[in-house]
């Protein structure tokens, strides 16, 4: 099972196997703190995309399109999380955004159980 997380939340247990999703560390958050047990900043969206999206929700849309464009060439790395979830059975995908709706933990949660369905 995935599921994402803010990384300003506390981890619990339920968390299962815990992923920074991001390109940049949290704000404020301590490594100690965090509890993350991988940073796959590698699949997060590119540092173009991140900086033209700026968190605008009117983009979302392009945003989302643009996402699943840069990880249908990361198959490796998507590949990787579904076999994380075949050993851990939860994967909390952790991001840092605000918005808890328009952010790349949600474009890549949907993919996932997208994928997962279809295969």
């Amino acid at each position: 099972m995935f599921k994402i997380k803010r990384a300003y939340q506390d981890p619990e247990d339920e968390d299962g196997y815990r992923i920074l999703v991001d390109r940049l560390w949290p704000r404020g958050v301590s490594k100690e703190k965090a509890k993350f047990d991988l940073w796959m900043k590698e699949i997060a969206p590119s540092n173009e995309l991140r900086k033209w999206f700026g968190h605008e929700p009117e983009k979302w849309g392009k945003f989302k399109n643009k996402y699943i464009n840069e990880l249908a060439e990361k198959k490796e790395l998507i590949n990787q999380l579904y076999d994380m979830e075949k050993i851990n059975k939860t994967v909390t995908m952790i991001y840092s955004a605000k918005d808890e709706k328009h952010n790349n933990a949600v474009v890549l949660l949907e993919l996932l159980e997208k994928s997962s369905k279809t295969s």
